[in-house]
């Protein structure tokens, strides 16, 4: 069931007037140059030089995180008072696993149209490749015997029962993409969405490489001038999405190997999202804030739902919640101008795209007399996803509001529809509008 309706479109009107983004920076096997609040931080920095107003104006700070350091509890706050926000601006953190930027951003709007508040600072990050190694339940316990020993004795008793085995470590970042409810990590429910469609795997490495190609276009045409460059303490820069491969081929894509479901799957490393680090932010303002401040506008939030949906099949969420979303503001696929559903994986996209369109799916899953129309592949995802520049679980849903805004601003179209299918059996979208 999807949750209740959205208010936004009976509050006060909700703008996205800029936004920001760092180049997403592939995962490599060690952590990477930047924890996710250096990388929340440079964003945010470089976002607010460009505008009229000091860091202090804002009313909240919110940011998506779903793997923050042992340093950065409550992110969001340690972000806003590195940047200069104040003490007095409060900032949260949210957590809505793939989706929790859009979480933030969802909020954001809320405060906004309830007249809670003017000015909101909200986007998402993710330092993937800084995801903890955890000590078992097992070591943890042996500690806290051998702690708990008095005396020599007691101590030698307790070392005597430690074994090699016990220093195996847990890897978060796999177990954080496992859901514990229905066992299946995210590349295996994606199996299953594969033979539930009938997707082959001919079909999800060509849409991996139009990603792929897509994405060197935008580079190369100048259209991802959202992305500010960032500095590591070494002297190192960074100023483009490094998961880009150009030189990649349906051959060199053919020849990986499954997996997820070894040896029989189609889900591969290169038709899938990569582990990356990143962060999105953008500033939400309220008619009158951007009256205040002289500010620009980019887009108008009209719209958001959020959806429940089988955590087995848990890539179909931005169907379960783009559907309700759509039929609340009485609009079919060819209203929607530029659509960004995220790459979490090829198959799961093209299972969203088949359901999308098929009557008996349409009306048995979600209630509704027909099917929608198709969704033109031409206006989704134009400029490449999460298979070629990465997804950084805590900004992607950030990172597609923002350049879906500014694919409406560059391109003077009407509507954008941004959507992520989200870890746990959940679905999140947000309906967009340019303003000229």
């Amino acid at each position: 069931m999807a949750e209740s309706i959205n208010p936004l479109a009976t509050g006060q009107p909700v703008y996205l007037v800029d936004g920001r983004r760092t180049p997403f920076l592939r995962a490599r096997g060690v952590p990477g140059p930047f924890h996710a609040a250096d990388l929340a931080l440079q964003a945010a920095r470089a976002l607010l030089y460009q505008q009229p107003f000091a860091a202090d104006a804002f009313d909240q700070v919110i940011l998506g995180c779903v793997m923050p350091g042992a340093d950065e509890a409550n992110i969001a706050r340690v972000v806003a008072l590195r940047l200069g926000c104040g003490e007095q601006t409060p900032a949260w953190t949210v957590q809505r696993n793939c989706a929790s930027g859009l979480q933030a951003l969802d909020s954001a709007a809320q405060e906004i149209a309830s007249g809670r508040s003017e000015l909101v600072l909200a986007g998402g990050v993710e330092a993937m490749s800084h995801a903890p190694l955890l000590f078992s339940e097992a070591m943890a316990r042996w500690l806290g015997k051998f702690n708990q020993a008095r005396g020599s004795a007691a101590r030698v008793k307790s070392l005597l029962a430690f074994r090699p085995a016990l220093l195996q470590p847990v890897i978060a970042l796999l177990r954080g993409l496992t859901d514990p409810v229905v066992g299946l990590n995210m590349g295996q429910t994606a199996e299953v969405l594969a033979h539930r469609f009938g997707i082959a795997r001919e079909h999800m490495d060509s849409f991996a490489l139009r990603s792929h190609q897509r994405l060197a276009a935008a580079h190369d045409g100048g259209r991802l001038d959202e992305i500010e460059p960032v500095y590591d303490d070494k002297g190192g820069y960074y100023t483009a999405d490094d998961g880009l491969r150009r030189d990649t081929t349906m051959e060199k894509l053919a020849r990986l190997k499954p997996v997820f479901d070894k040896p029989f799957g189609k889900v591969t490393a290169g038709n899938s999202a990569q582990i990356t680090d990143g962060a999105a932010w953008l500033i939400l303002a309220s008619e009158s804030a951007v009256e205040r401040h002289g500010l620009k506008v980019l887009a108008r939030v009209c719209d958001s739902q959020w959806a429940g949906v089988d955590p087995r099949q848990m890539g179909l969420g931005p169907v379960h919640a783009m559907a309700p979303l759509m039929a609340r503001n009485r609009l079919d696929s060819g209203d929607i101008d530029f659509w960004e559903i995220n790459e979490a994986f090829a198959a799961q996209v093209q299972a969203c795209l088949c359901a999308w369109a098929d009557a008996d799916y349409c009306r048995q899953e979600l209630g509704l007399a027909q099917a929608f129309a198709p969704i033109d592949e031409q206006r989704l995802n134009v400029d490449g996803g999460g298979i070629s520049l990465g997804h950084p679980v805590g900004a992607s849903g950030a990172r597609i509001v923002l350049h879906l805004a500014n694919t409406l601003k560059r391109s003077g179209a009407r509507r954008g529809l941004a959507s992520l299918c989200i870890g746990g059996g959940q679905g999140g979208a947000m309906l967009i509008e340019g303003v000229s």
